[in-house]
């Protein structure tokens, strides 16, 4: 008996290999890493035309290649936001759409690099967005103001990427119920 254990013991990591367990889990995962490529020393206060840098990753364990079109939106602190209880997308258009091609169990990570434009008005206490540029790409917030929030004490902008997928049998991509957010204080 002993010998026996002792050789399925010995065996087992050869037999891992061999045997293939069914994969009972399918999702997509999306995160941004701050300019370190750590989970840390995330932007927060921006000044206005100064540079930033994320890295926003994507990974695929849907057991299959997947086409992603990530959703590049922004926000101020009254409009609305994706809500990832109730599972929804946020309604606002999308400024920039990123498409890529990710195969099963692989990561695909982006370098971003953002600025916005804005200036502040003293009379009416807020900011009016002129622009984002995002990895060069010069994207209009004309319409977007942020006022000052004194309980917490900033002038909100929300920069988030909402993961869409691409569904053959419907032809168009759906909402992946996957987004990430930077919430950033826009510095006077």
């Amino acid at each position: 008996m002993v010998v026996a254990v002792s050789a399925l013991l010995v065996a087992s990591p050869a037999l891992s290999r061999l045997l293939v367990w069914p994969r009972t889990e399918f999702f997509t995962e999306l995160w941004l890493l701050g300019p370190n490529h750590m989970a840390e020393d995330y932007p927060y206060n921006v000044s206005r035309d100064q540079n930033y840098s994320v890295f926003l990753g994507i990974g695929n364990r849907l057991g299959r290649l997947a086409y992603y079109g990530i959703a590049v939106k922004f926000r101020n602190q009254t409009q609305p936001a994706a809500n990832s209880f109730n599972r929804t997308f946020s309604s606002l258009p999308a400024l920039y759409n990123i498409s890529a091609f990710v195969p099963d169990e692989q990561v695909l990570e982006l370098p971003l690099t953002f600025s916005l434009n804005y200036s502040y008005s003293d009379a009416l206490s807020r900011i009016e967005f002129y622009s984002l540029t995002l990895n060069n790409v010069l994207l209009n917030l004309t319409d977007c103001t942020a006022t000052w929030d004194s309980g917490r004490n900033e002038f909100m902008g929300n920069l988030f990427f909402e993961a869409w997928i691409y569904n053959a049998a419907v032809g168009d991509f759906q909402y992946h119920e996957r987004f990430v957010s930077l919430r950033l204080n826009m510095t006077v």
